[in-house]
Order: C-alpha cells, then structure tokens, then sequence
C-alpha cells in the first residue's frame, strides 16, 4: 500500500520482537511495506529485524513505548532511515495480571503509561507523516477484554476500552485525512503472554497449567487457541489499500470465544 506514487510504504511495528507483534511485521513485510520494529532490547529488536531482510528493508530500534523520550526518538530513527510512516501497528505488553485489590497505585500507573498512553503519544508521533503521505493505516492491537471482562485482569478491563473509545474519536477526526484507525482484538492466541497467563492461572487455581490451557480451549468454539499467523492476516488486510474504507472498528479475533453484542 502507498498513499502517493513516489514513496515508498513504511510501516512500524512497536513491542514487534515476538509474539503478535512479530507475527505483524512479518505479515507486512511479506506484503512488500518497508518495515520498522522496536522493542526494549536494542538486540532482540535487531534480531527480529534481521529475519525480515529477505523480503524488505526493515530496522530495528530500541524502545520501551511507555517512555515518551525513548518513543519520539525512535520513530525519528524510522523516519531518518526507511522513510516517513504510513502504517502504523500499536503494541504493548499487556499489563500485570491481578484483580482490584491486589492493585496499588503504583501498578495503575504503569498500565496507564503502558496501554494507554504509549498509544496516545505513538499516533501523535506519526500523524505529521500520515497527513503528508496523503493517507495512512493505524492499527491498534487491543483484547477482547474490550467486549467483555477477563477474571483477573483488572487493568486490562478497564485501559482497554478506553483505548475503544479514543479509537472511535479519531476514526471521525481523521477521516478527512484518508487515515483510518482500528482495532485488532485478540483472544487466546498462543503467544509467550497467553502462556504465562496461563501459568498465572494455574498458580491461583491449584491446576496445571495444560488443564487451564485444556478448560480455555473448551470455552472456544473453535476448541483451540489461535495462531499468530491467523491475526497477523488480518492485520495485513487492514493496512492495505483493500481496507481503504474500514475504520473505527474492533474486529476479534478470538474462534467465537466472546459472545456478545458489539
């Protein structure tokens, strides 16, 4: 996808090292967009990035996207190296796992600076080059925590449906742009976090964490958790030119498992 005939696509991928966000920039790269990732570790960032040189140009950066600094000087780095960004894919590590009580100040804020703002101040950084660019793809991935709570995971339930509601706020302001923004909701996709979730689960419950894994699998209609691959598709397609007129909208990406009512 391009917005103008003579630039090249950039796309960045933030927390892109593994997991979704891995899967991500290599669905994008696979689709021809130059692309950029970052993560805290400066060697794991370059060693994702590395994986990707044989279908485009792609740089990894080090960034812990809850730090505003070390975020605007990173998209700087991107912007310096493969170009101005017009594919955006939002990412962070969850939040702590815990229920409200075992909550102190000290973790909201952390969820607060990590879930919510780092989006925030990532789409600030990248809308001067959206708008230059004559267009743009901001793709949030978020939880299906937006649709319905998930048991112990009090700052999720509550960080990520904010986040439902500026993305809706920006799909009507940015419109006039050509920028489009959305959110990507997963449910159990096995990664590295669902696994340690998991684990966390196993450890309150007396279980291990194969029969919480087995239970959560019983719960979906598809019967198994999804795989990196199968939500990366999606967000492919929305950073196309195919998506050209899909926003403000939260696809899940969960076998079925969330029923309810958007």
């Amino acid at each position: 996808m391009s917005f103008t005939t003579t630039t090249r696509s950039t796309a960045l991928v933030l927390a892109g090292s593994k997991g979704l966000g891995y899967g991500c920039a290599s669905r994008l790269a696979e689709d021809g967009h130059d692309v950029a990732l970052c993560a805290r570790s400066a060697e794991s960032a370059e060693a994702a990035a590395s994986t990707l040189a044989a279908h485009t140009r792609s740089l990894g950066v080090a960034a812990d996207v809850s730090d505003p600094e070390q975020l605007h000087e990173a998209v700087e780095r991107v912007r310096t190296e493969l170009g101005p960004i017009s594919v955006l894919v939002a990412n962070a590590g969850g939040p702590p796992a815990g229920g409200f009580e075992a909550l102190a100040d000290e973790s909201w804020e952390t969820a607060y600076q990590l879930t919510l703002m780092s989006f925030v101040r990532c789409v600030r950084e990248v809308l001067p080059d959206m708008r230059a660019l004559g267009g743009g793809r901001i793709i949030l991935i978020g939880s299906s925590s937006v649709r319905r709570p998930i048991p112990n995971l009090t700052l999720s339930n509550t960080f990520r449906p904010a986040l439902n509601g500026l993305v809706k706020d920006l799909a009507i302001d940015l419109a006039a742009d050509n920028v489009t923004v959305n959110v990507v909701a997963p449910g159990r996709v096995d990664t590295d976090r669902v696994r340690q979730l998991d684990l966390a689960g196993a450890e309150r419950t007396g279980r291990t964490a194969e029969e919480v894994r087995a239970a959560s699998e019983g719960s979906i209609p598809m019967g198994r958790y999804g795989r990196v691959e199968e939500f990366a598709a999606l967000v492919g397609f929305l950073a196309s030119e195919a998506a050209s007129y899909v926003t403000g909208q939260t696809i899940l990406v969960d076998g079925g498992l969330t029923a309810s009512l958007p």
